[in-house]
């Protein structure tokens, strides 16, 4: 068996606070209303040459350093449960991953930070890793091939519509967390839905 998650929204409760970020970029520089729930899962390349691409490079850099800026002054709050349930993967020798939309300096810094997550997860795939952001699958296929798995024996851990949607893609077994949308809207994407991971026992949900 291969398990992967998602990060924000997934193992860290962070969603609210990017969709405030993003809302915010969304209404001043493009004068679209909740602009956070349109690019949730996306990688920040894509981001920017979907929505940004009419801009120039000193904005754009502007963009970029207040991100860093926000994302190194967040708050990294563990989903409830999930440092327990990783534990019991581990003890179980059941591959791990994180496959993120996050850039590898942001999850470098938060992997400073959250120590002990380091030694429960084999891999972390971020957005640097994988050519086509979700909503495409290939993020997922690649952690799968890099851990020896396969579609049928892999279960994804998700929160974001266009994460779901790359997951449900990917042909695995896809637990959703409703910890950015609610259940009834991340519903056709997923097998099962979960709010967070405490007394969260896998078997009985598959």
């Amino acid at each position: 068996m291969t398990v992967l998650f998602d990060f924000d929204g997934v193992v860290v409760d962070t969603e609210g606070q990017y969709s405030r970020f993003w809302d915010k970029v969304g209404k001043e520089k493009l004068g679209l209303e909740q602009f956070g729930s349109h690019i949730k899962g996306r990688t920040l390349p894509n981001i920017l040459n979907t929505y940004f691409k009419d801009f120039d490079k000193e904005e754009i850099a502007q963009l970029k350093a207040e991100l860093e800026d926000f994302e190194k002054n967040m708050s990294y709050d563990y989903i409830p449960g999930v440092v327990d349930f990783m534990n019991s993967l581990k003890a179980l020798n059941v591959a791990t991953a994180i496959v993120t939309s996050s850039g590898r300096a942001k999850m470098d810094y938060v992997l400073s930070k959250l120590i002990e997550l380091r030694g429960l997860i084999d891999i972390v795939l971020t957005g640097e890793d994988f050519s086509r952001s979700k909503p495409d699958p290939e993020c997922f296929l690649k952690a799968m091939t890099m851990l020896g798995g396969s579609p049928d024996s892999t279960i994804i851990f998700e929160d974001s519509l266009n994460g779901l949607t790359a997951a449900k893609a990917s042909g695995a077994y896809v637990i959703g967390l409703s910890t950015s949308y609610p259940a009834s809207q991340i519903a056709p994407n997923c097998h099962k839905i979960i709010p967070n991971f405490e007394n969260f026992d896998l078997t009985s949900h598959l």
